[in-house]
């Protein structure tokens, strides 16, 4: 599995060969730092890579000193663990960019939903509109929750009004269109979760990373 940290830039279209417009999502892809040694499943528990995305403006002193270990000047605003397979072994300070992937690859994009506030059922769980009749008084309610024959208590999970959004959501199933090395930049078809700027994690969990392709410090 291989993975990496990203943040979405916009929705934009291109077109195929044939003519057609295809939508996609710009995604800045890298380059992503390793700050730790692999953790290792004998000691940990589990195998993973410790990545850094983006620098820091301000920083504290624990940040940077961690950061100059490994002779970064600034400390990374996005720091964020990906599972890795046992056998990679990437050291401290080895780079990571966007073209670990190749155009046509699958792969899946983590992130958190755009948040839209406390909305009512309609809105969040598709409930019917009421009839909106003279005297009608169900418009937008929720109506029955359950019956009463097991005390009048409502399970937990039930669909009611709450907070919509901002959630962590993964999309599977997409598809890599082209990879722009020199901007650090991967299209991806269709949407993906998240605002503008939002952090999304992109990794290919049937592949594994090309030594070729990374920056040994």
């Amino acid at each position: 599995m291989k993975s990496l940290l990203g943040r979405k830039i916009g929705m934009t279209q291109i077109f195929t060969d044939d003519g057609r417009a295809q939508a996609v999502t710009a995604v800045e892809c890298g380059p992503c730092v390793v700050l730790q040694a692999k953790k290792k499943t004998e000691k940990d528990g589990y195998a993973a890579l410790k990545l850094g995305f983006l620098d820091l403006k301000k920083s504290g002193k624990a940040d940077l000193g961690a950061a100059k270990k490994i002779g970064l000047e600034k400390a990374k605003k996005y720091i964020r663990e990906v599972r890795v397979p046992e056998t990679l072994d990437i050291p401290a300070g080895s780079v990571l960019n966007c073209d670990i992937f190749a155009a046509g690859e699958k792969i899946s994009v983590t992130g958190s939903s755009i948040g839209k506030g406390f909305q009512g059922a309609i809105k969040r769980h598709g409930f019917t509109i009421g009839p909106r009749s003279h005297g009608s008084k169900n418009n937008r309610i929720t109506g029955s929750q359950r019956f009463m024959d097991r005390g009048g208590r409502i399970p937990c999970g039930a669909k009611m009004p709450g907070q919509m959004g901002n959630a962590r959501v993964t999309i599977r199933g997409l598809k890599v269109v082209e990879v722009l090395s020199d901007k650090n930049v991967i299209l991806v078809s269709g949407a993906i979760p998240g605002p503008k700027n939002g952090l999304v994690v992109v990794s290919n969990r049937h592949a594994e990373y090309d030594a070729g392709k990374i920056a040994v410090k």
